[in-house]
């Protein structure tokens, strides 16, 4: 019995095992659902609780309504009076059937088109921005609705976390259930900002058009409508022709949804809507654009009312206004960047005419520098070794296939560096730059804190690389600090209305970007520059270091500099980089910054530049310091160790002789005939009588010349120097110089 038993569960085992595997399978599917349901049921528990709880907690529909948005702000100047007070503007309050139709359709149309239809949050809306994100591979992107805009607006920041659009969502979730469709269009559109400052349709419509919102024709409330998605970027005061494209745009989602009729669309003109100009703008708001904005990382989250206290002087700010306006050539723009000594912000005009144009020139463009740029070049070529006086050739050069021209097409010949630079020789500039390196250059402007992008060719020293005038002027302040950085900074401390300090600006201590003598050595080639050279124009009556800039075919003017603590930069141009008849750095440009800086410095006292040249110790090795005595001071030790001076006590016979006056051993097998040092210096090693010097070589990137040369390291090793052979061995021993002196000779850079 056993045995058949055996046999039955074997046979039957096989048939036996697909109803088991089916049944932990449909036990698994329905334990999938089961659990899915709950945990479904579950969240929507929570989320109707959750919903319940906050629509229970909402404030009233009129409590909302007299609700605000936004933070005042009140910005006090260097002196504490009142520059600029901002805020929210607010107009009248519209009710639901005083908004004009087309404005509400508008709205609807470019925000949420299926306003009507959704709950609070557009599940479909979602659905489809998943599939899109799947099916394209990008990021889902999901509008918010008006709703949870509203939510946001009214309850909520900015933040793109996670908990933040969970809470955003329940909100919107609320209101749905709490208001009509048509209470929430309506505080959706008295609520909303529109930029500028302009709160609500009403604020916008008589901000930007001059009316109340009750009047607004179909384009614009078209345009209204288009500025909520990039406030700034759409606004019709900064760039109209953005505007109105926007507008086009929504004239045609107003069509697909309905909104309005093609004919209308065709009918509602939006290149013939005109845009109200305030009054009362002034170039204060170019600076307090460029400021106001760092109070996100200054200032921890705050809806109170502040007080922002500044660096801009009043005074000073007028009067560069006034350069600007009264000096820049027809149809071009102006820019201006003045800083005092620790980086302050004295004055900042961003163009002629923030109503016109908000773009700030002075922080945001960036143009060609032109010859402005040749303070990089030749900080360059002093913290190489080069000095002021050190002779230069003005002449024709190609460096990898490129020839540059100077202004008028002469060259000078032989010059010093400070004429070079004075004059902006664009050739000496030119092999300056290839002797050094175009990446040392690009590194010495990355140094000074240039932000832009900087190529490495070799017409980039002629300025090819786009800057900021900010960057600029912080580069010149830093020469004016002797050569420490300097970091703009425009506010000095923020507290609240009862005067609890919130911000306080700390002085921090710049580093040192060059060496003393090089910070001497630029500054003595700007201060030229202005007496004598290009930046005559930019002369106040004390000493002013400058540089002037000018781009190819007159595009760009640019005119740098400092005096008495206070750097300023200053640029023209035209804003689609088209050229400007007669623009050039030494002319408009340099005149603007003459006419500011007599204010800005008049109540300061007249400084004195620090220009004299200090080498420091690599550059004054004992063969350099032996010159600037006597030849006569050269010695050399013979074999038994006595001390030979080659020139002491010379009676007329070219003897050598001992420190007693004696006559010395004279060269032997092996001892190389002391050089011919002539009148002016040492020659050369090697070098035969009567040869002109030669400079000391220079490392590579600045550093010291090497301190031993191939001859003395042969001997010091025991290899055969490489002109034993034509001395008859490898000598006796006999004496050899100690050192050789090299004075300044005629520099031929790059060639």
């Amino acid at each position: 019995m056993a045995k058949n038993t055996g046999r039955s569960r074997s046979s039957g085992g096989p048939s036996s095992s697909n109803p088991k595997e089916s049944s932990f399978f449909g036990r698994l599917v329905r334990r999938v659902l089961v659990w899915g349901g709950a945990l479904t049921l579950l969240a929507a528990i929570g989320i109707g609780t959750a919903v319940a709880v906050t629509m229970s907690q909402l404030p009233a529909f009129d409590a909302l309504k007299s609700s605000q948005n936004g933070q005042m702000i009140v910005v006090r100047a260097r002196d504490g009076s009142e520059l600029v007070s901002l805020g929210p503007s607010y107009g009248k309050w519209l009710s639901y059937n005083e908004i004009p139709p087309v404005m509400r359709g508008a709205m609807v149309s470019v925000e949420d088109r299926r306003f009507r239809d959704h709950v609070g949050v557009d599940a479909l809306g979602l659905v489809r921005a998943v599939y899109v994100s799947l099916t394209t591979g990008g990021r889902a992107k999901a509008t918010s609705t008006i709703t949870q805009q509203l939510a946001r607006n009214v309850f909520l920041n900015n933040s793109r976390s996670m908990g933040r659009k969970v809470r955003e969502a329940v909100l919107a979730l609320a209101l749905e259930r709490k208001f009509t469709k048509d209470q929430i269009l309506e505080l959706y559109l008295n609520k909303v900002y529109f930029g500028g400052g302009a709160y609500g349709i009403d604020a916008a419509s008589r901000k930007f058009f001059g009316h109340p919102a009750t009047e607004l024709s179909t384009a614009e409330a078209a345009i209204i409508a288009g500025l909520v998605k990039a406030p700034s970027n759409y606004s019709p005061t900064a760039d109209l022709d953005a505007a109105k494209g926007r507008g086009e745009v929504v004239l045609g989602l107003m069509v697909k949804n309905g909104a309005i009729t093609q004919e209308e669309a065709d009918k509602a003109d939006i290149a013939d809507v005109a845009v109200n100009h305030e009054k009362g703008q002034n170039s204060v708001r170019y600076f307090t654009d460029w400021a106001l904005p760092q109070l996100d990382t200054l200032l921890p989250d705050t809806n109170e009312p502040i007080e922002v206290w500044t660096t801009l002087d009043p005074k000073m700010q007028q009067a560069a206004t006034s350069s600007i306006a009264a000096n820049a050539p027809q149809g071009a723009q102006g820019a201006l960047v003045s800083l005092d000594r620790d980086g302050a912000v004295l004055a900042m005009v961003g163009g002629t005419d923030y109503v016109n144009s908000n773009y700030n020139r002075a922080t945001n463009a960036v143009r060609q520098p032109g010859s402005a740029w040749k303070l990089f070049v030749y900080l360059s070529a002093l913290e190489a070794g080069y000095t002021p006086d050190d002779r230069v050739m003005d002449e024709p050069v190609t460096i990898d296939g490129w020839s540059p021209q100077n202004d008028g097409r002469n060259f000078a010949g032989q010059i010093d560096v400070r004429t070079a630079f004075a004059y902006s020789k664009n050739t000496v500039a030119a092999q300056l730059g290839n002797e050094v390196g175009f990446g040392t250059v690009a590194s010495m402007a990355r140094r000074f804190g240039i932000s832009t992008p900087i190529n490495t060719k070799p017409a980039m020293v002629l300025g090819t690389s786009e800057v900021r005038v900010i960057d600029m002027t912080r580069a010149f302040a830093a020469i004016s600090a002797g050569g420490t950085s300097v970091e703009p900074y425009g506010i000095v401390k923020v507290t609240t209305t009862s005067g609890q300090v919130l911000y306080e600006h700390k002085s921090v201590r710049g580093q040192v970007l060059v060496p003393p003598n090089v910070a001497a050595g630029i500054t003595d080639l700007l201060q030229t520059t202005v007496a004598t050279g290009t930046g005559r124009a930019a002369q106040i009556g004390r000493p002013v270091a400058g540089k002037t800039g000018t781009t190819s075919s007159n595009k760009d003017g640019w005119f740098l500099g400092f005096s008495s603590g206070i750097t300023t930069g200053v640029w023209m141009g035209r804003d689609d980089a088209h050229p400007v008849p007669g623009l050039s750095g030494g002319h408009a440009p340099a005149r603007a910054f003459a006419d500011y800086m007599k204010v800005a410095v008049a109540g300061r006292p007249v400084e004195q530049f620090q220009t004299e040249v200090k080498l420091p110790e690599w550059q004054l090795e004992p063969d350099d310091e032996a010159l600037q005595g006597s030849p006569d001071d050269y010695y050399y030790v013979d074999e038994n160790g006595n001390v030979v001076h080659p020139g002491a006590n010379d009676q007329g016979d070219g003897q050598p002789r001992y420190e007693d006056g004696t006559v010395g051993p004279g060269p032997g097998p092996g001892t190389p005939q002391m050089p011919d040092y002539g009148p002016g210096g040492a020659a050369a090693p090697g070098a035969a009588p009567g040869s002109p010097p030669e400079r000391a070589p220079r490392a590579p990137g600045g550093g010291a010349p090497p301190a031993a040369n191939d001859d003395f390291l042969s001997r010091a090793t025991g290899r055969p120097a490489p002109d034993d052979s034509a001395r008859g061995g490898q000598g006796s021993g006999a004496a050899r110089p100690s050192a050789t002196r090299t004075p300044s000779p005629v520099r031929t850079p790059g060639v």
